[in-house]
Protein backbone atom coordinates (compact mmCIF):
# COMPACT_ATOMS: atom_id res chain seq x y z
CA UNK A 1 0.00 0.00 0.00
CA UNK A 2 1.72 3.44 -1.15
CA UNK A 3 2.60 6.06 1.62
CA UNK A 4 0.45 8.47 2.73
CA UNK A 5 2.57 12.10 2.72
CA UNK A 6 2.24 13.31 6.12
CA UNK A 7 0.76 17.07 6.13
CA UNK A 8 3.84 19.70 6.69
CA UNK A 9 3.54 23.28 8.55
CA UNK A 10 6.01 25.66 9.15
CA UNK A 11 5.36 28.14 12.60
CA UNK A 12 7.69 30.97 13.61
CA UNK A 13 7.61 31.27 17.42
CA UNK A 14 8.28 34.77 17.52
CA UNK A 15 8.98 36.35 20.91
CA UNK A 16 10.87 38.96 22.99
CA UNK A 17 11.42 36.84 25.75
CA UNK A 18 12.53 33.03 25.25
CA UNK A 19 9.49 31.98 23.23
CA UNK A 20 8.35 29.30 25.46
CA UNK A 21 4.58 30.28 25.99
CA UNK A 22 4.52 30.89 22.05
CA UNK A 23 6.10 27.19 21.44
CA UNK A 24 3.97 25.51 24.14
CA UNK A 25 0.96 26.81 22.84
CA UNK A 26 1.40 25.73 19.04
CA UNK A 27 2.53 22.16 20.39
CA UNK A 28 -0.80 21.89 22.03
CA UNK A 29 -2.63 23.10 19.00
CA UNK A 30 -0.66 20.98 16.25
CA UNK A 31 -1.38 17.74 19.07
CA UNK A 32 -5.14 18.26 17.84
CA UNK A 33 -4.34 17.56 14.04
CA UNK A 34 -1.99 14.48 14.89
CA UNK A 35 -0.15 13.28 12.41
CA UNK A 36 1.02 15.98 10.95
CA UNK A 37 4.62 17.34 10.79
CA UNK A 38 5.11 20.62 12.42
CA UNK A 39 8.72 22.66 12.21
CA UNK A 40 8.33 25.05 14.91
CA UNK A 41 11.23 27.56 14.76
CA UNK A 42 11.73 29.93 17.49
CA UNK A 43 12.70 33.40 17.08
CA UNK A 44 13.49 34.62 20.43
CA UNK A 45 14.27 37.57 22.21
CA UNK A 46 13.51 39.76 19.62
CA UNK A 47 14.02 43.37 20.23
CA UNK A 48 14.32 45.99 17.36
CA UNK A 49 12.79 46.73 14.10
CA UNK A 50 15.58 45.04 12.05
CA UNK A 51 14.99 41.36 13.54
CA UNK A 52 11.12 41.80 12.98
CA UNK A 53 11.53 42.66 9.54
CA UNK A 54 13.95 39.93 9.25
CA UNK A 55 11.49 37.20 10.58
CA UNK A 56 8.66 37.76 8.44
CA UNK A 57 10.18 37.82 5.45
CA UNK A 58 11.89 34.61 6.37
CA UNK A 59 8.13 33.20 7.68
CA UNK A 60 7.10 34.07 4.10
CA UNK A 61 9.92 32.77 2.14
CA UNK A 62 8.86 29.44 3.62
CA UNK A 63 5.20 30.00 3.40
CA UNK A 64 4.62 29.56 7.37
CA UNK A 65 2.63 31.00 10.13
CA UNK A 66 3.95 33.20 12.62
CA UNK A 67 2.65 33.14 16.22
CA UNK A 68 4.36 36.02 18.12
CA UNK A 69 3.58 36.84 22.13
CA UNK A 70 5.45 40.40 21.51
CA UNK A 71 4.98 42.33 24.74
CA UNK A 72 6.13 45.73 23.30
CA UNK A 73 3.35 47.53 21.73
CA UNK A 74 5.62 48.90 19.17
CA UNK A 75 6.98 45.75 17.67
CA UNK A 76 3.80 44.11 17.94
CA UNK A 77 2.27 46.53 15.75
CA UNK A 78 5.46 46.64 13.42
CA UNK A 79 5.03 42.90 13.04
CA UNK A 80 1.50 42.89 12.78
CA UNK A 81 2.06 45.93 9.54
CA UNK A 82 4.88 43.77 7.62
CA UNK A 83 2.90 40.88 8.04
CA UNK A 84 -0.45 42.39 6.43
CA UNK A 85 2.11 43.63 3.42
CA UNK A 86 3.72 40.77 3.32
CA UNK A 87 0.11 38.26 3.32
CA UNK A 88 1.67 36.54 5.96
CA UNK A 89 -0.70 34.94 8.28
CA UNK A 90 0.88 36.16 11.80
CA UNK A 91 -1.22 35.56 15.20
CA UNK A 92 -1.08 37.43 18.00
CA UNK A 93 -1.07 35.60 21.69
CA UNK A 94 -0.68 38.45 23.95
CA UNK A 95 -2.26 41.67 22.52
CA UNK A 96 -5.68 41.29 22.98
CA UNK A 97 -5.13 39.36 26.51
CA UNK A 98 -3.07 42.39 27.44
CA UNK A 99 -5.91 44.95 26.23
CA UNK A 100 -8.46 43.27 27.32
CA UNK A 101 -6.56 42.82 31.40
CA UNK A 102 -5.80 47.16 31.05
CA UNK A 103 -9.36 48.18 30.04
CA UNK A 104 -10.64 45.90 32.40
CA UNK A 105 -8.20 46.99 35.48
CA UNK A 106 -7.78 50.67 34.01
CA UNK A 107 -4.03 50.32 34.40
CA UNK A 108 -1.30 50.13 31.86
CA UNK A 109 0.65 46.99 30.96
CA UNK A 110 4.28 47.06 32.71
CA UNK A 111 5.31 46.11 28.81
CA UNK A 112 8.60 44.32 29.97
CA UNK A 113 9.62 41.03 28.52
CA UNK A 114 9.92 37.85 30.28
CA UNK A 115 8.17 38.85 33.30
CA UNK A 116 7.10 35.17 33.41
CA UNK A 117 10.70 33.79 33.89
CA UNK A 118 11.31 34.63 37.47
CA UNK A 119 14.95 34.03 38.42
CA UNK A 120 14.15 31.96 41.05
CA UNK A 121 15.47 27.98 42.07
CA UNK A 122 13.02 26.59 40.00
CA UNK A 123 13.75 28.20 36.92
CA UNK A 124 17.22 27.84 37.22
CA UNK A 125 16.39 24.19 37.54
CA UNK A 126 14.27 24.20 33.85
CA UNK A 127 17.37 26.43 32.20
CA UNK A 128 20.04 23.00 33.80
CA UNK A 129 17.68 20.42 32.49
CA UNK A 130 17.42 22.16 29.02
CA UNK A 131 20.97 22.39 28.69
CA UNK A 132 21.61 18.81 30.01
CA UNK A 133 19.00 17.49 27.12
CA UNK A 134 21.56 19.53 24.43
CA UNK A 135 24.53 18.33 26.07
CA UNK A 136 23.11 14.91 26.07
CA UNK A 137 21.25 14.58 22.64
CA UNK A 138 21.99 11.24 20.72
CA UNK A 139 24.29 10.13 22.99
CA UNK A 140 26.89 12.38 21.71
CA UNK A 141 28.49 11.69 25.68
CA UNK A 142 27.40 8.63 27.44
CA UNK A 143 28.35 9.43 30.83
CA UNK A 144 25.13 11.69 30.52
CA UNK A 145 23.64 8.42 30.79
CA UNK A 146 24.57 8.49 34.33
CA UNK A 147 23.72 11.76 35.71
CA UNK A 148 20.20 11.69 34.15
CA UNK A 149 16.91 11.77 35.98
CA UNK A 150 15.70 10.33 32.52
CA UNK A 151 17.33 8.31 29.49
CA UNK A 152 15.12 7.25 26.45
CA UNK A 153 16.25 4.83 23.40
CA UNK A 154 15.19 3.82 20.88
CA UNK A 155 15.34 3.97 16.97
CA UNK A 156 15.50 7.37 14.73
CA UNK A 157 12.85 9.06 14.41
CA UNK A 158 11.26 7.79 17.20
CA UNK A 159 10.74 11.69 18.96
CA UNK A 160 13.86 11.23 21.32
CA UNK A 161 15.24 14.75 20.98
CA UNK A 162 11.54 16.57 21.41
CA UNK A 163 10.88 14.33 24.19
CA UNK A 164 13.98 15.48 26.04
CA UNK A 165 12.87 18.70 25.29
CA UNK A 166 9.80 18.69 26.57
CA UNK A 167 10.52 16.62 29.53
CA UNK A 168 13.44 19.36 30.45
CA UNK A 169 10.90 22.23 30.65
CA UNK A 170 9.15 20.29 32.74
CA UNK A 171 12.56 19.94 35.31
CA UNK A 172 13.60 16.54 34.13
CA UNK A 173 16.96 15.94 33.07
CA UNK A 174 17.07 13.41 30.22
CA UNK A 175 19.85 12.26 27.88
CA UNK A 176 18.59 9.98 24.80
CA UNK A 177 20.38 7.29 23.34
CA UNK A 178 19.56 6.41 19.42
CA UNK A 179 19.92 2.52 19.05
CA UNK A 180 20.93 0.97 15.83
CA UNK A 181 21.92 -2.29 15.08
CA UNK A 182 25.28 -1.14 13.48
CA UNK A 183 26.06 0.78 17.00
CA UNK A 184 26.85 -1.05 20.34
CA UNK A 185 24.57 0.35 23.18
CA UNK A 186 27.13 2.11 25.38
CA UNK A 187 27.65 -0.10 28.68
CA UNK A 188 26.43 2.65 31.29
CA UNK A 189 22.96 1.70 30.25
CA UNK A 190 23.01 -2.05 31.84
CA UNK A 191 24.46 -0.37 34.75
CA UNK A 192 21.96 2.14 35.74
CA UNK A 193 18.20 1.11 37.27
CA UNK A 194 16.04 -0.07 34.83
CA UNK A 195 13.34 2.26 35.95
CA UNK A 196 15.26 5.48 34.60
CA UNK A 197 15.40 3.80 31.26
CA UNK A 198 12.48 4.38 28.89
CA UNK A 199 12.10 2.79 25.36
CA UNK A 200 10.04 4.13 23.00
CA UNK A 201 9.19 1.97 19.57
CA UNK A 202 6.66 2.69 16.70
CA UNK A 203 4.84 1.06 13.96
CA UNK A 204 6.66 -0.13 10.91
CA UNK A 205 4.42 2.11 8.44
CA UNK A 206 4.10 5.33 10.35
CA UNK A 207 7.81 5.25 11.22
CA UNK A 208 7.92 4.55 7.12
CA UNK A 209 5.81 7.75 6.67
CA UNK A 210 7.75 9.84 9.02
CA UNK A 211 10.83 8.55 7.11
CA UNK A 212 10.53 9.82 3.56
CA UNK A 213 9.05 12.81 4.66
CA UNK A 214 12.58 13.78 6.39
CA UNK A 215 14.64 13.11 3.35
CA UNK A 216 12.63 14.95 1.19
CA UNK A 217 12.90 17.69 3.33
CA UNK A 218 16.69 17.09 3.50
CA UNK A 219 16.24 17.07 -0.01
CA UNK A 220 16.95 13.42 -0.54
CA UNK A 221 15.20 10.56 -2.52
CA UNK A 222 12.39 9.02 -0.14
CA UNK A 223 13.84 5.34 -1.58
CA UNK A 224 16.84 5.74 0.59
CA UNK A 225 17.46 2.50 2.45
CA UNK A 226 17.43 4.77 6.18
CA UNK A 227 13.27 4.82 4.88
CA UNK A 228 12.66 1.16 3.38
CA UNK A 229 10.35 -1.32 5.50
CA UNK A 230 13.13 -3.58 5.65
CA UNK A 231 15.51 -1.54 7.04
CA UNK A 232 12.70 -0.29 9.20
CA UNK A 233 11.83 -3.97 10.72
CA UNK A 234 15.41 -4.53 11.29
CA UNK A 235 16.23 -1.92 13.33
CA UNK A 236 12.65 -2.01 15.69
CA UNK A 237 13.90 -5.79 16.17
CA UNK A 238 17.16 -4.82 17.28
CA UNK A 239 16.01 -2.37 19.45
CA UNK A 240 13.29 -4.55 21.28
CA UNK A 241 16.04 -6.98 21.89
CA UNK A 242 17.91 -4.06 23.55
CA UNK A 243 15.06 -2.78 25.51
CA UNK A 244 14.68 -6.62 26.43
CA UNK A 245 17.75 -7.25 27.97
CA UNK A 246 17.69 -4.01 30.03
CA UNK A 247 14.20 -4.98 31.24
CA UNK A 248 12.61 -0.96 30.72
CA UNK A 249 9.17 0.36 29.52
CA UNK A 250 8.80 0.32 26.30
CA UNK A 251 6.24 2.89 25.27
CA UNK A 252 4.26 2.89 21.59
CA UNK A 253 4.53 6.41 19.73
CA UNK A 254 2.38 5.72 16.98
CA UNK A 255 -0.20 8.67 16.45
CA UNK A 256 0.70 9.92 19.90
CA UNK A 257 1.49 13.38 20.61
CA UNK A 258 5.01 14.33 21.69
CA UNK A 259 3.10 15.70 25.18
CA UNK A 260 0.77 12.52 25.52
CA UNK A 261 4.00 10.74 25.36
CA UNK A 262 5.70 13.03 27.67
CA UNK A 263 2.87 12.32 30.23
CA UNK A 264 2.81 8.87 30.36
CA UNK A 265 6.79 8.94 30.69
CA UNK A 266 6.14 11.05 33.62
CA UNK A 267 3.56 8.90 35.04
CA UNK A 268 6.15 5.47 35.09
CA UNK A 269 9.45 7.19 35.92
CA UNK A 270 7.01 9.17 38.97
CA UNK A 271 5.24 5.88 40.23
CA UNK A 272 9.25 4.30 40.72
Amino acid sequence: MAAVAMPEVIIYVVSDSAGDTGELVVRAAVAQFHPIYADIRRAPFIQDEAAVERVVLQAKESNAIILYTLVTPKLRDLLCKISEEQAVVAIDLLGSLIGSLEEKTSRKSRQEPGLNHVLDEDYFRKVEAVEFAVKYDDMRDTTGILKADIVLVGVSRTSKTPLSMYLAHKKFKVANVPLMPELQPPEELFGIPKEKVIGLTIGVHYLNVIRKERLKALGLPDSAAYATTARIERELAYAAEIMGKIGCVVIDVSHRAVEETASLIMECIQSN
